[in-house]
């Protein structure tokens, strides 16, 4: 947590640090996206499945954390996380490009400005069973009412 006269920031550095330090891809070359969205991953057509699923469903966990002070990852983690009782090798790698992308965005995070107008974001999900598998809706809208 940083505070200054303008606000609050929450971000989570060191714990990113510490995940990928833990995961190898301290070195790595940072995504600046955090999935594939021209892909589309599905329970029964995605890969091989993964002979130990112990390490994805424990990143998966932890990702599940880190959403709580960033939500660009809240759709990416959640969708993944349909998957943690028979994932993939593809699954997996759509895991490890988050990481990537959190590399190259460790200071992301979520910032309560002291002075802020009011604001309410709505959103709403309609995209009419695109998952193949479940025929549920997996994509979101925003709309914004307010003062600027």
């Amino acid at each position: 947590m940083a505070r200054t006269s303008k606000g609050i920031h929450l971000y989570q550095r060191k714990y990113i640090l510490d995940l990928l330090q833990e995961s190898g891809l301290l070195d790595a070359k940072p995504c600046s996206t955090p999935m594939d969205y021209s892909s589309k991953l599905i329970h029964s057509q995605s890969g091989t499945p993964l002979k130990d699923s112990t390490s994805y469903r424990r990143l998966i966990g932890k990702l599940l954390y880190r959403t709580h002070t960033r939500p660009d990852l809240s759709f990416v983690v959640g969708h993944l996380s349909q998957f943690v009782a028979n994932p993939t090798n593809l699954h997996f790698i759509a895991t490890i490009r988050i990481l990537k992308y959190m590399k190259g965005s460790i200071t992301h995070g979520l910032f309560f400005p002291t002075a802020s107008e009011f604001q309410v974001r709505g959103y709403t999900n309609s995209n009419y069973a695109a998952c193949p598998d479940t025929r549920k809706s997996v994509s979101g809208y925003c709309f914004f009412l307010g003062f600027l």
